[in-house]
């Protein structure tokens, strides 16, 4: 997603300026190109030279210093962005921009550039919330379509809890990652399902199975990137929610078929990437089960009802449905089955024997299987594989 792109970071006064430094330091581990621009004010926070150093460029401050080689430096920049960077926004630099004042290197070159500004807010709370900024905020949306990066509620460096503090690394650069993305699915409504499920023995035992999550919250994050509306259901896991994303929790395979049927006709996109129980105990029992001296305990169990079949004779005209296929063996064969049976437009499937695309792990290993045949996709991380899911669907759409 970053790699290669050359992103201009504007860093201004600030506390948070410090924060600069670690995101500079991130998106270059992503293989991305960043050059700053510092005012003087956020000289007063963090050196030039720490910048340079996290982000492997040099650092322009002033408006007139005489360049290295000869090139109108701001109009240089402002074309090179394919993203342009403001972190932290201060108050005093939203309105010099939304006034057009343009007198100092950054305010300069974000007048010029035509690429997509995402901007961090960071303030004291009565500042952040004063008329006159929101104001001023409002009309980069309006003017520039700018992406703010809301600041969280924290405790600020005037000693003060309010709405101001610098929002996540994670979230700004997510941000830039979105800006950076083709906005695909703009107005698609995407419900993707995640993890497991948990099927009651008795009031402390379960039976569950050994999915993350992983990989349906990686196609949800995808998806809300790609300007889509997106509805997470999830079993029980331990990930954040990702940003742009509205999570619904469930715990067994009823709950999940109870959500989604009444979820599912109004998505234009389900990509079923849960890993439901296939069976539940019979009974479930009111009181922790004791042990009965060495006398074996018998299980009975009784199968749930199918989540993808009961999403797949819902199906309407229009409709792109996804499910998965984690096998053990003759995954080609039981996807195939699967492709029918569900009545889904392919099959992510993958063989969870191999290394690198069991459960629990970062990467995965998957082929898709539809109408026209199956497609091998090499190990890559889940991120990826979200990705060429999404690819797959947009190709289906056109």
């Amino acid at each position: 997603m970053l790699n290669g792109k050359n992103i201009v970071m504007g860093i201004t006064g600030g506390i948070a300026a410090f924060k600069a430094a670690e995101i500079a330091r991130a998106l270059t581990k992503k293989g991305a190109h960043v050059y700053c621009i510092m005012t003087r004010n956020a000289c007063n926070f963090i050196t030039q030279q720490t910048m340079e150093t996290m982000s492997g460029n040099p650092v322009v401050v002033e408006l007139f210093a005489r360049p290295d080689k000869w090139e109108v430096e701001h109009i240089s920049l402002a074309q090179r962005a394919d993203v342009f960077l403001v972190v932290p926004a201060s108050a005093n630099f939203l309105g010099k921009v939304a006034s057009g004042v343009a007198d100092d290197m950054l305010t300069t070159t974000i007048m010029a550039t035509k690429a997509p500004i995402v901007i961090a807010p960071a303030m004291n709370s009565n500042m952040y919330e004063n008329p006159i900024n929101q104001r001023n905020m409002r009309t980069l949306t309006e003017l520039l379509h700018v992406t703010y990066v809301e600041p969280t509620v924290g405790l600020l460096a005037c000693n003060v809890v309010g709405k101001g503090h610098i929002a996540e690394n994670e979230d700004i650069i997510a941000a830039v990652e979105k800006a950076l993305t083709e906005p695909d699915l703009a107005g698609k409504k995407v419900l993707v399902t995640a993890g497991p499920t948990r099927e009651p023995i008795d009031p402390v035992r379960y039976i569950t199975n050994r999915s993350s999550g992983k990989m349906g919250y990686a196609i949800a994050e995808a998806a809300a990137r790609r300007g889509a509306e997106v509805t997470l259901v999830s079993g029980p896991v331990a990930l954040e929610k990702p940003n742009g994303v509205e999570r619904v929790f469930i715990e067994t395979t009823q709950d999940l078929y109870d959500t989604l049927s009444n979820l599912c006709e109004q998505q234009d996109i389900i990509i079923q990437a849960a890993a439901p129980a296939d069976y539940r105990p019979q009974t479930v029992a009111d009181q922790k089960i004791k042990k009965q001296g060495n006398d074996p305990f018998d299980l009975h169990l009784t199968q749930n009802p199918d989540v993808a079949a009961m999403v797949g004779s819902k199906k309407r005209e229009g409709q792109i449905l996804v499910a998965f296929a984690a096998e053990t063996q003759n995954l080609s064969v039981n996807a195939g089955k699967k492709l029918i049976k569900k009545n889904v437009d392919f099959i992510v499937g993958n063989d969870v024997t191999k290394p690198g695309a069991g459960f629990d792990v970062d990467t995965n290993i998957v082929t898709f299987y539809d109408k026209d045949g199956e497609e091998t996709l090499p190990l890559m991380k889940k991120t990826e594989v979200a990705d060429k899911i999404l690819d797959h669907v947009v190709k289906i759409m056109k």
